[in-house]
């Protein structure tokens, strides 16, 4: 038996940014041509003249190439293929597979509304189908505009195996003759699709659940062209946390969006494949070399897949900390640029200050754009304390305790976390406190804030001039019962 080559697609139309949902079809498919040893092919469906645009092809082509989804073969562009749809449609009309449709849209709506009064589902009556010879050569000789519609046989069923859903049957009689060819010449989606699947020797479509509808349409063509039929798998819709169809107001739903906010290539394909599928070990972390190996399409799971952006965050503060501190801090360099604080390339200076910030935020880091709130005290003096923060400077005796901790750190001739350290705990003991009594305000005093790494790293890589002269004006407002600074630039 000649076991043919997996060929899968994906098949998008610029009418939109890319959609996590559709990027999660592109990865399901590109892992199982990986897989299998097959090919991954890439359609743009483009045949929506008014709609579709340059824009979004590009957005579309970025967000596969961020997440590594390579194809196998040149693009195919639908708006290049009109002549074979032409063709296809002369044959089956030619068979007497197809008609032509002179109705009006006013007509048919009228005729719908009728149907709804009356209780019964609206669909197309098959008035044209009924016409003869002679009266079609006549409206066509009035210039009568037209559609192509598909005759779909009036008895029996279609039934077809999918991957993940086992058998699904639809009535011939629930279909209606759905249009092929729309007026202005451009073929309609489920017939362009199936030509289209047929000429790229696709073997698996692999698509979401909401084209199920299409696919008995798809197979009367497929058996009325004389194609070959492709097998099935129709992937689970993605799900907000509510378990409603994933939208807008669940957050972002461009793949893009999640780009610019700093979540890593890698990240977002470890989470998307895990929508839907999910691995025999029950390990969430997995590299894309151990989800190829893994992965399974008659495992994924029919049920709807929650996106969980909380999850996804925490996938990708795991990744974040797997990287390399010159690799995170190369990643840094264009947000903190666009702040005004390293140029583009950086200088050598300001880099060899990077890579002392960079582990100090790594830890703490869900995103890429996080690292500007959780860096913003090592290039600039706080604006202002939080609330937490003037808790602790309110303390009393706080004001006497860091006057005489910013007069010994100036002594100090060494700035290092190991001098910090135990300048502090000396003080402390000198005054008979614990530690954190001086810990917690002296973070206030520097950063503003009450949380963020190690006191004592940061304070080292701040230096002794900042941290001294912060720790001083926080004194200052303390005695004046101000708690607000000035907005002063600092530099790396």
């Amino acid at each position: 038996m000649i076991v043919k080559e997996v060929r899968v697609r994906i098949a998008p139309s610029p009418t939109g940014y890319l959609h996590v949902g559709t990027a999660r079809t592109a990865l399901f498919n590109w892992l199982f041509a990986r897989k299998n040893g097959g090919k991954f092919l890439l359609r743009i469906e483009d045949t929506d003249k008014e709609r579709s645009k340059p824009e979004f092809e590009q957005d579309i082509l970025e967000g596969l190439k961020w997440l590594g989804l390579d194809w196998d073969e040149p693009i195919v562009y639908q708006s290049q293929r009109l002549d074979l749809y032409r063709c296809e449609a002369q044959r089956l009309i030619e068979m007497g597979k197809a008609y032509f449709c002179f109705c009006t849209p006013e007509e048919l709506e009228q005729r719908r509304q009728e149907m709804i009064a009356k209780g019964v589902a609206p669909k197309y009556d098959r008035k044209c189908r009924r016409l003869s010879i002679s009266e079609r050569e006549s409206l066509i000789k009035e210039g009568r505009p037209y559609v192509l519609r598909f005759a779909m046989p009036l008895e029996g069923d279609v039934v077809f195996d999918d991957i993940i859903r086992g058998k699904i049957r639809f009535a011939n009689r629930e279909l209606d003759d759905f249009v092929i060819v729309k007026s202005d010449g451009f073929p309609t989606y489920n017939f362009a699709c199936v030509i289209d699947d047929h000429e790229m020797g696709i073997t698996h479509v692999i698509r979401g659940e909401d084209h199920i509808s299409n696919t008995p349409r798809q197979l009367h063509l497929y058996m009325a062209l004389g194609y070959e039929l492709p097998k099935f798998a129709h992937l689970p819709l993605l799900l907000g946390i509510d378990r409603s169809k994933l939208s807008k107001r669940h957050g972002a739903v461009s793949l893009n969006e999640y780009r610019r906010i700093g979540i890593l290539p890698e990240a977002m394909v470890n989470f998307l494949a895990l929508l839907g599928w999910y691995p025999r070990d029950q390990r969430e972390i997995k590299t894309r070399e151990q989800i190829i190996a893994e992965f399974e399409l008659s495992e994924v799971k029919p049920s709807g897949a929650i996106f969980d952006f909380e999850k996804l965050l925490w996938m990708n503060g795991h990744y974040i900390r797997q990287k390399s501190i010159d690799e995170l801090a190369a990643m840094l360099i264009p947000p903190f640029a666009e702040k005004g604080w390293v140029h583009n390339p950086p200088t050598e200076r300001e880099w060899n200050y990077l890579l002392q910030v960079t582990p100090l935020i790594q830890e703490r880091m869900r995103t890429i754009s996080e690292a500007i709130d959780l860096a913003d005290f090592f290039y600039r003096e706080p604006e202002n304390y939080d609330e937490k923060a003037k808790t602790r400077l309110s303390r009393e005796g706080v004001s006497d305790l860091l006057s005489e901790l910013s007069n010994r750190l100036e002594e100090l001739t060494e700035f290092s976390v190991e001098k910090i350290e135990a300048t502090i705990r000396q003080l402390a003991a000198d005054w008979a406190l614990k530690a954190a009594d001086i810990i917690h305000p002296t973070r206030a005093a520097v950063t503003g804030r009450t949380e963020g790494p190690s006191l004592f790293h940061l304070m080292a890589v701040l230096g002794k001039e900042r941290c001294v002269g912060r720790i001083r004006k926080a004194v200052q407002f303390i005695k004046s019962g101000r708690l607000n600074l000035s907005q002063d630039e600092e530099g790396g």
